[in-house]
């Protein structure tokens, strides 16, 4: 802590201030990009389907193709964060993808440009989230991140809630290769603003191999399967798991679930998927400041995070199976803006626990194999809907069970969330000393 008591006393201090949220509005922005690639896929889908002429399984294998090596980056990537400096990673990732976005421009580019710009895309855009966050992180002390971490976590909101009306547009007017062109425009933008501005917090770790780079002052490092074998670990990647096996299925099929089953257009499809994303956003951010509340306020009884957590998650998978049952599209819609949205909680709790559990030198690969894991759903959920969406006698029938699988999924992971969700007890038995506050507040 001694870098961050140099200085001018209180200019030093808000200095740092400025700094770490800054970095953070960067990285809010960085996961903007991040998502608004993920969501043209979903909102071009039927314009997509019929000039390629693809089946819904064909298209949910394209979609799926974007997590090939999704996981598998994000897990190499990530013990680069040992080698290499968090701020030329993140400006790397943001270059290729948007690079990998320009192809489908091209008129002659189909169904296996189609496949192979997914591919590049999704290995530079996997290590985006766990990179990012360990990044953040080298700037706020363990009391400090959650709110931080659910700002990040919000890009995933509000990359959808940005882009659905301003693709929408775009597809209307210019066509569907013209999304893909425009988020690429968009990241080479964010790119040259990381340049200029980004740089690495004073509670990163040192770079290297040294006992140093790993424990950054908060005791030895752990060997890795001590960690990754935990209750909080193995919780969270599950957690996340089903979280984001519900966030891939709505980017690629929630615009055709409601054109096909609801009824609506494209353009209020495209509205409703705007909705649910700032409800997402509402969500995380309400997380956010409860949790930072209660976090500066010592004298107030804390609910555990695994608790919490599951049990947002135990009620979100109430609400799925009912918005899998009712026929109202008023009901459905209000269900997927409001309680459907908690399931998001656990994607902030996940990495602010799995954090919690990890020396500062090795947080970056141990949020990268949760990256690894919840990547997963990725590549099934979409690939899993369309086929059981193709092989059902009819597509209501087909989404019903799909719904109600990721009913399931939710449910399960909030339940061993209250079980075994324990970052500090965890924390305690690994022997990983809690990262020292910055005292700092939000600007």
């Amino acid at each position: 802590m001694d870098r961050l008591r140099t200085g001018d006393g209180a200019a030093a201090e808000e200095q740092v201030c400025k700094g770490a949220w800054g970095t953070t509005w960067l990285l809010l922005t960085f996961m903007l990009v991040n998502f608004a690639d993920k969501t043209v896929m979903g909102l071009a889908a039927d314009p997509i389907r019929d000039e390629l002429g693809l089946t819904r399984g064909e298209f949910g294998t394209a979609q799926s193709s974007f997590f090939a090596l999704f996981s598998l980056a994000a897990l190499g990537v990530s013990f680069l964060t040992r080698r290499v400096r968090t701020t030329v990673l993140l400006l790397g990732m943001a270059l290729l993808w948007s690079v990998a976005q320009l192809p489908m421009l091209l008129g002659a580019a189909g169904f296996g440009t189609l496949i192979a710009t997914r591919v590049l895309l999704g290995a530079a855009e996997g290590p985006a989230a766990p990179v990012a966050v360990h990044h953040l992180h080298g700037w706020f002390g363990q009391k400090e991140r959650t709110l931080p971490t659910a700002v990040l976590m919000v890009g995933a909101a509000g990359g959808v809630a940005l882009s659905a009306p301003l693709l929408t547009v775009v597809i209307d007017v210019w066509g569907w290769r013209w999304a893909f062109g425009a988020v690429g425009l968009v990241g080479l933008g964010w790119a040259v603003c990381w340049y200029v501005r980004g740089e690495e917090g004073p509670l990163a770790p040192p770079l290297g191999r040294g006992p140093s780079a790993v424990s950054d002052g908060a005791g030895p490092s752990v060997p890795y399967r001590r960690v990754l074998l935990s209750g909080t670990w193995l919780t969270a990647a599950f957690g996340a798991f089903a979280a984001y096996w519900m966030l891939s299925a709505g980017l690629t099929w929630a615009p055709d679930y409601l054109h096909e089953v609801s009824g609506l257009t494209l353009k209020q499809s495209g509205a409703v998927v705007t909705a649910t994303a700032v409800g997402n956003a509402v969500v995380l951010l309400g997380h956010g400041l409860l949790a930072r509340r209660t976090a500066r306020n010592r004298t107030a009884p804390r609910l555990p995070v695994g608790l919490g957590s599951g049990l947002l998650m135990c009620v979100a998978a109430l609400s799925i199976a009912v918005f899998a049952e009712v026929d109202s599209v008023g009901v459905k819609i209000t269900l997927m803006v409001g309680p459907m949205a908690l399931t998001h909680v656990i994607l902030t709790a996940s990495q602010t626990a799995v954090a919690r559990i990890t020396p500062a030198g090795q947080r970056g690969v141990v949020l990268g194999a949760l990256a690894f894991v919840y990547a997963l759903a990725g590549i099934l959920s979409p690939l899993v809907t369309g086929r059981m969406v193709d092989a059902a006698a009819t597509v209501p029938t087909g989404y019903h069970s799909a719904y109600l699988l990721m009913a399931g999924l939710v449910a399960v992971a909030g339940v061993l969330a209250v079980c075994f969700l324990r970052p500090e007890k965890d924390a305690a038995r690994l022997e990983v000393a809690e990262t020292a506050p910055m005292g700092l507040a939000v600007h």
